[in-house]
Parts: structure tokens; sequence; C-alpha cells
């Protein structure tokens, strides 16, 4: 696995990497409802993330994040923050973090632009499954409202 310097380059900055997530999701203008979320549960979100990034890659993991995220989407239903900017936030991560990687001028022979591919592949199909998890949580928390309110 020629990425797995990569992300751990990834884990071992992911205080500078979260610190640009939050400035990110603060300043995004499609994410009022995002913003009212406290610093601390974002910039945790983020790190939790980043600093696991490993393991979460290596590891089968699918029902602990399947869970994880499931939960998350019943959260942010239950906390009337739309879809679409749960969604996009995912999205602020995993952008803030292959534009780290970018970032740190890894020399650009052949098998360093593979690894990059490699890592944004594998980390593209990671927060694929987060979304699909995250809307199932989400969908399943407004149907139970929408059938309780009926």
């Amino acid at each position: 696995m020629l990425s797995a310097r990569l992300i751990h380059l990834i884990e071992a900055h992911q205080e500078e990497i979260a610190t640009r997530i939050m400035h990110d999701i603060r300043r995004h203008p499609d994410l009022p409802h995002v913003h009212k979320l406290q610093d601390v549960e974002l910039r945790e979100r983020g790190r939790h993330i980043l600093g696991h990034l490993g393991q979460w890659l290596a590891e089968a993991r699918e029902a602990e994040l399947a869970r994880e995220y499931e939960i998350l989407g019943k959260t942010r239903y239950e906390e009337s923050i739309p879809l679409h900017e749960s969604v996009r936030s995912l999205y602020i991560i995993k952008d803030k973090m292959i534009d780290f990687v970018k970032e740190q001028g890894v020399k650009r022979d052949s098998m360093e632009l593979y690894a990059e591919e490699e890592l944004e592949h594998r980390v593209g199909r990671f927060f694929d499954e987060l979304v699909i998890h995250l809307v199932r949580g989400y969908e399943g928390a407004w149907r139970r409202a929408a059938h309780a309110a009926a």
C-alpha cells in the first residue's frame, strides 16, 4: 500500500488540518445551520476521522462506521440541520485532507503520484460510505418523525 506514508502524514498533522476544516466550515456561506454547532464538536468530528484514518481504511470496521454515522445522521435531523449541510461538511473534511497532502510538496515522481492517486481513491470511497450511512440515519429519523406525526 503506497499511500500508507501519506495516511501517516495526515494523522500526524490532524490538528493543522482540523483547524483548516473549522475555518472553511465557519466561512462557508451554504452552511448556516452547521455554523450553529459548537467549535469543539466540529473539531472533534474532524480529529476523529483524521486521527484514525489508517485504522478506518485498513480494518474491516464497516459495521462500526455504519452505526456511528447513522447515529450522526439521526442527530443532525434532530438538530434540524439540513441533510445537504451535513453532507457538505463531511466533504469539506475530505477536501481539506487531500489538499493538505497535495500542499506538502512531495516529490512528483511516478510512484509518489500513484500513491497520491491511490490515497484519493481510497479516501473517496471511505467518505462515500460515511455519506451513505449519514443519509440512512437522517432518513430513518425523518421517517420515524413523519410516522409519529401522522
